[in-house]
């Protein structure tokens, strides 16, 4: 059994080119999914992203270096809390998906340097810069 599901498989390559998982029936090849049940395919999606607001940006530091690990959280502007929060990844950016709506407020804090936040029009998608200043003024 297992002899031939391996001559199966070198075949399946060979002829398609392609490879096939482990596990993976020989007849399906890799990459590909079975096609979903009908009460899947007809089933229709609760959120949809039509309502939904991204805001994108980047964080860097005092000397225009991107800033990776920066704590960013975000709140509608007429809100205390905070409902949303992420971190910039290795290139300093980030990207957050919120409701459309109202204005939001975005705050950036890193480990020495000081809190840093702006503004943000609710209504429209928009690519937020922030520049980080070290902590108490002096060099990071």
């Amino acid at each position: 059994m297992h002899r031939q599901r391996c001559v199966i498989i070198l075949a399946t390559i060979l002829i398609t080119g392609l490879p096939v998982l482990a596990g993976q029936d020989a007849a399906t090849p890799a990459g590909t999914q079975p096609a979903p049940s009908e009460s899947s395919s007809t089933r229709k999606s609760k959120h949809g992203h039509a309502d939904e607001l991204v805001i994108r940006g980047t964080v860097f530091n005092d000397r225009g270096l991107a800033l990776p690990g920066v704590k960013l959280r975000i709140r509608r502007s007429d809100q205390k809390k905070s409902r949303w929060e992420t971190y910039t990844n290795s290139r300093g950016e980030f990207a957050v998906r919120v409701p459309k709506g109202p204005d939001y407020e975005i705050a950036a804090e890193s480990k020495g340097f000081a809190k840093q936040s702006q503004a943000i029009n609710g209504q429209s998608e928009e690519n937020v810069v922030l520049h980080m200043q070290p902590a108490g003024g002096g060099k990071k």
